[in-house]
């Protein structure tokens, strides 16, 4: 294979390219999948398991055809699959029992990859254009189910096979060196989240005025409630807005320049705080979608069962926080966005990775090496 073969080119170096270019849409979809998932999880399932996998069928199938060829004498194969590699396995499938069973079977498999591998890049493309958002009408996702299938049955047309796998190496080559960057910044956001996890820790996400012993009914209210997708909406605009104007308007008149915005496409209010071109910080609340759970659904019979859950997610900078601040008062909100913005700035504090500068402490202030002042 090494000596007298271009075997190591045409084969090994052709399948690590043709890895890097499925990257992009296969990492994104598998991580839209696999949310609220540990990377342990992740590496097992999505690593360990499809390797395994892979291991079994070159075992099983790979030394079926060895054996056949060099103990049964079906040297013939070796000219096939030379010939049309594309057919190679349904001629190996000829000599084995329930030929006619397998191959329908085989065909079958090879559609359903196929079709589901389209399906999760369109998916990832179409979230990718649209600003993240999941969704998004059916007509902009057809849009790139279709054009995703004129550019491969334009290649298959023009050049067959052999250019849809030149296409796709050649733009696997740009994208590897993509690839080294997230590998540096993913363990830079590890490190990063580590020092996260040990300055900041979680606490109870109950709002502040169900936490009275006597307030247990209005607990069970809470935690029952079922709120359309109207209800989250106008809780955003009517609760939380102004409870970002209050704040963003505290923090103006200490010094901090400040904006809040609602984002009717993406369903969110945010309220960004900044000092200097250092300290930024971010507080989003956006409409979230999902599946409704099984209990969640039985609704009694004369009425029809919610097909969705909605929620007001809290997001800062690093991403969401999974919880939901449907529900809060005003005060109860103003307080949420303080707590986060105070852990935000101890993590900038005891974190030597997040920021390029040191926070020194003084008498009379607490300046930064850039030349930024955080009054005490």
């Amino acid at each position: 294979a090494y000596e007298n073969s271009d075997w190591i080119g045409s084969w090994t170096l052709f399948i690590f390219a043709w890895t890097i270019a499925w990257a992009p849409f296969v990492g994104l979809f598998i991580a839209k999948i696999s949310r609220g998932r540990t990377i342990r999880e992740f590496v097992l399932g999505v690593m360990l398991v499809p390797t395994f996998f892979t291991f079994f069928w070159f075992s099983v199938f790979g030394d079926t055809a060895l054996h056949m060829i060099m103990v049964d004498g079906y040297t013939s194969l070796i000219s096939e699959v030379q010939n049309n590699q594309a057919i190679a396995l349904f001629k190996l499938l000829e000599r084995l029992p329930f030929t006619e069973f397998v191959s329908s079977l085989t065909i079958l498999l090879i559609i359903t990859f196929f079709v589901t591998s389209s399906d999760s890049g369109s998916l990832v493309i179409d979230s990718l254009a649209a600003g993240g958002r999941s969704d998004t009408p059916w007509w902009q996702r057809s849009f790139w189910v279709v054009t995703e299938g004129a550019v491969a049955a334009v290649l298959l047309l023009a050049g067959g096979l052999e250019a849809l796998q030149t296409a796709a190496i050649v733009s696997a080559l740009p994208f590897a060196v993509i690839i080294l960057i997230s590998m540096f910044g993913m363990w830079r956001a590890l490190r990063i989240e580590g020092h996260r996890n040990q300055s900041l820790g979680n606490d109870n996400r109950l709002p502040p005025h169900l936490l009275k012993p006597s307030a247990w009914r209005e607990r069970i209210d809470y935690m029952t409630d079922k709120p359309t997708r109207e209800k989250v909406l106008s809780y955003i605009k009517e609760v939380v807005m102004p409870s970002m104007m209050e704040v963003s308007s505290k923090f103006a008149e200490t010094g901090w320049t400040t904006e809040v915005n609602y984002d009717a496409v993406n369903n969110r209010a945010v309220l960004e705080l900044q000092r200097g071109d250092d300290v930024e910080f971010w507080y989003e609340v956006r409409l979230s979608e999902h599946d409704a759970p099984d209990y969640y659904t039985e609704d009694s019979a004369d009425t029809l069962p919610q097909e969705h859950h909605h929620r007001a997610e809290v997001y800062l900078r690093r991403g969401g926080q999974t919880y939901d601040l449907y529900g809060y008062k005003s005060e109860s909100v103003i307080n949420d966005i303080i707590d986060q913005f105070e852990k935000y700035l101890h993590f900038l504090n005891v974190s030597p990775d997040s920021l390029p500068w040191r926070m020194q402490e003084h008498d009379d202030d607490i300046t930064l090496e850039q030349g930024s002042v955080l009054d005490k």
